[in-house]
């Protein structure tokens, strides 16, 4: 029987590679079609399809080619000419065995192509985006799970739909294999993520800034570090309003975000925490330009920079993936009762206990422990008897914030990924309104507390209730005289 190709082909180290070659091709055409019908495509299927199994394809035809060029080598040598065995059905053992062998070549094709799907599917999981890849993505894995938006999947921020942004996750994903797989990986994990498409393609798909009116209540509850956990509370009026073209015009927050508005900043850092130059474009055109008087950039810096247009992660950048502050974390379950206010200094030797530095997560759950039980043994061996309850309560709830906020294997904390949705433990709105910031023709971007929200009232614990619905000033909790009103609060609260 005359082969169609030549005697080299021929050889079992090739015909491995052809099946192999084969089956990955198969598998790939099967979900580049699966892709094709879905209605809701799975993005980071293209790791699978584009990356995995190519993989194997290459493998394949890297065999193919080794195994002709030996056999090429062994028939220059006189060696004979390989043959395979011939089969004859009319024999009952050829036909038994080919049997065996074409059922059990269907039912491969059949379960690679199940696995095949099941796996098209596992990769839509926000379980395949967080513990696939376990020491890395566990702490962005843990604090999404208890974020405000844990019931949205990953892809559909990190890569939503479109080709374009499809191409890149596809590139990204690969070198993030690569980064794992030969422990390249950065700890922590830098942000802001350079290539996350806008939010206009993701956030706006549920958030849709035309739609922000009014303002909105928000009541907040602290506690000072003494003896007595001094406790007071602040009614606020937050203005989120940014107003529409139907509506036009109104004061709020989200005026960055007004239809009519667009504003543009330069920034000097990659945490984009420092920023000298911005501008704002109204409808008419008209562009104003405000610049840092501390920080000026210079012309060559201005002709250098890529000004970007600021979008909603600029001041919620962490919409999701949320590490929060112990300051915060401890005022409100203090404010629950989870953590009794009554206990002397538990807020102070809570925020300590959590800011010590670890070595290890085990570690640091042992010394919370400690530290909070030796504390009041220590200090009130009376409370520690009478309330050992209460106190292994507290020492319970902060060693849950320690495990959803802190990742000593990944060097990640709330130091690391500061938050600019407010002012208090980062710069946050002050990056742009600090009353430093003026224009050509005198206008300033104010740090008055009114431009943003409007304090109905403040109470300290047994005082007077401070209440206006015009507003109140702000009465800093401490005596630092008018200190507040000229630095940032987080040159305070968030020293690092």
């Amino acid at each position: 029987m005359k082969r169609k190709y030549p005697d080299s082909f021929y050889n079992p180290t090739t015909l491995v590679g052809v099946s192999l070659a084969g089956v990955s091709f198969g598998l790939i055409l099967f979900l580049i079609a699966l892709e094709a019908f879905e209605k809701n495509p799975k993005p980071y299927m293209g790791i699978v399809a584009f990356v995995i199994l190519p993989s194997f394809l290459l493998i394949g035809i890297g065999l193919i080619i080794f195994g002709i060029l030996r056999e090429r080598k062994r028939l220059a040598a006189g060696k004979h000419t390989r043959h395979f065995p011939v089969v004859d059905l009319n024999i009952p053992a050829h036909r038994f065995s080919t049997m065996i062998f074409a059922v059990g070549t269907i039912l491969l094709l059949i379960f690679s192509a199940f696995g095949s799907f099941k796996v098209y599917e596992y990769t839509d999981s926000d379980e395949f985006c967080g513990t696939i890849c376990h020491t890395v993505m566990n702490p962005e894995y843990t604090a999404y799970q208890f974020s405000p938006h844990a019931r949205v999947g990953c892809v559909q921020c990190h890569i939503g739909s479109g080709v374009s942004w499809f191409v890149k996750a596809k590139i990204s994903g690969a070198y993030q294999v690569y980064s794992v797989l030969f422990n390249k990986y950065s700890r922590p994990i830098p942000t802001p993520i350079e290539n996350l498409r806008p939010a206009q393609g993701t956030c706006e798909q549920c958030h849709w800034p035309k739609h922000f009116f009014s303002e909105k209540k928000l009541v907040s509850t602290y506690y000072l570090s003494d003896e007595k956990n001094t406790k007071f509370t602040i009614n606020l009026l937050v203005k989120i309003g940014g107003g529409n073209i139907e509506a036009g015009p109104t004061n709020g927050i989200h005026w960055h975000m007004n239809i009519g508005n667009e504003v543009t900043y330069i920034t000097t850092d990659r945490t984009r925490e420092t920023i000298p130059w911005v501008k704002s474009k109204s409808l008419d055109g008209k562009e104003v330009v405000y610049e840092s008087t501390e920080q000026p950039l210079t012309k060559e810096q201005l002709q250098a920079a890529s000004p970007r247009r600021m979008d909603c992660i600029d001041c919620h950048n962490r919409p999701s993936h949320i590490y929060h502050d112990p300051f915060t974390s401890v005022n409100h379950l203090m404010s629950l009762n989870w953590v009794d206010p009554s206990l002397p200094n538990i807020k102070s030797v809570a925020v300590d206990a959590l800011e010590t530095p670890y070595k290890t997560e085990d570690s640091a759950l042992d010394s919370i422990s400690l530290l909070i039980n030796q504390f009041y043994q220590n200090n009130y061996p009376k409370i520690a008897v009478e309330k050992k309850d209460r106190i292994d309560r507290a020492i319970t709830e902060i060693q849950k914030i320690y495990t959803r906020n802190y990742f000593p294997s990944m060097n990640v904390s709330w130091k690391k990924f500061p938050n600019h949705n407010g002012h208090m433990y980062s710069p946050g709105c002050f990056r742009c309104h600090d009353g430093k910031h003026k224009s050509k023709d005198g206008k300033v971007l104010s740090r008055d507390c009114n431009v943003c929200h409007t304090i109905l009232s403040q109470q300290f614990e047994k005082d007077t209730l401070r209440l206006s619905l015009t507003g109140v000033e702000y009465y800093h909790p401490v005596d630092i005289g008018s200190a507040w009103k000229e630095e940032n609060c987080s040159d305070c609260h968030a020293k690092r």
